[in-house]
């Protein structure tokens, strides 16, 4: 294995050479950009123990109690890890990196509220030396490609092994980029082979849902009518709205409408 920057560059072949058979669903290290400022920082973070052993501080965020209490009940069973707080929504998520300043937050993508995307690219902004892993079921292009645009630093599909999601945690708590096999290779194609298309998105800071939301917007709908549209509470839609206004750098309704029919929304 040779490392560079914090990224391990050619791990998958080492495995490959030593082992002839390796489990197809082992996740495979992904050669990034170099690390930012905080990987480094990172990994100085991790707490070493009287016995020698490290530390690694995880937050869970997902909204169904019974994936957080698995992960936990998984985590307790392997002596390097610390489940310091959970959490159930988007808001949640933010809210408690914050104050826990976990290692590593193992992220749905579907949440109440904000989704995981919109809260990993708050997190890794507010509190960068915190490492995201996607952990969902969710595995269409655009959903991967969008967290990690965000920030995430590796995907898994849910039907991962348990070893796997370990070590992955512990990936990325160093600083490493992972990803399930599936998505790394489709990330490799995706960079070697760039969508004709990809270039035509007019927002392509938003995520799925701030675009579903922001196109009714532009035709004119109100925060009640988007919401009944979505199938959304209207707080959730107002939420959504702030974030959208920030994204494009704008004050108010009017100025994202504008912006938004100036790029073909809304027709």
């Amino acid at each position: 294995m040779v490392a560079s920057g914090g990224v391990v560059v050619g791990r998958l072949h080492a495995r490959t050479a030593a082992r002839p058979r390796p489990r197809a669903s082992r996740p495979a290290p992904f050669p990034t950009r170099p690390p930012t400022r905080g990987t480094s920082s990172r990994a100085l973070r991790l707490r070493d123990r009287d016995d020698g052993t490290v530390s690694i501080r995880v937050l869970l965020a997902d909204d169904h109690p019974v994936v957080r209490r698995g992960l936990a009940a998984l985590l307790d069973t392997l002596p390097e890890f610390e489940v310091v707080g959970e959490a159930e929504d988007g808001e949640a998520a933010v809210r408690e990196t914050q104050l826990t300043q976990p290692d590593v937050v193992l992220m749905d993508v579907r949440m109440p509220g904000i989704d995981g995307v919109e809260a990993t690219r708050r997190i890794r902004s507010a509190v960068p030396d915190t490492a995201v892993l996607v952990l969902t079921m969710y595995e269409d292009d655009a959903t991967v490609f969008t967290a990690m645009r965000a920030g995430a630093q590796g995907y898994l599909l849910k039907g991962a092994e348990q070893e796997d999601i370990a070590d992955a945690i512990r990936a990325v708590a160093r600083g490493q980029a992972i990803f399930g096999p599936g998505i790394a290779a489709r990330l490799l194609d995706h960079f070697a082979h760039p969508p004709a298309g990809l270039a035509d998105d007019p927002f392509p800071e938003l995520t799925g849902r701030e675009k579903e939301i922001l196109e009714l917007l532009a035709r004119g709908l109100r925060t009640a009518e988007i919401a009944a549209t979505l199938h959304l509470s209207p707080k959730t839609v107002s939420n959504n709205l702030t974030t959208i206004f920030v994204k494009l750098e704008v004050t108010d309704r009017t100025a994202a409408v504008i912006r938004a029919r100036e790029r073909g929304l809304g027709g």
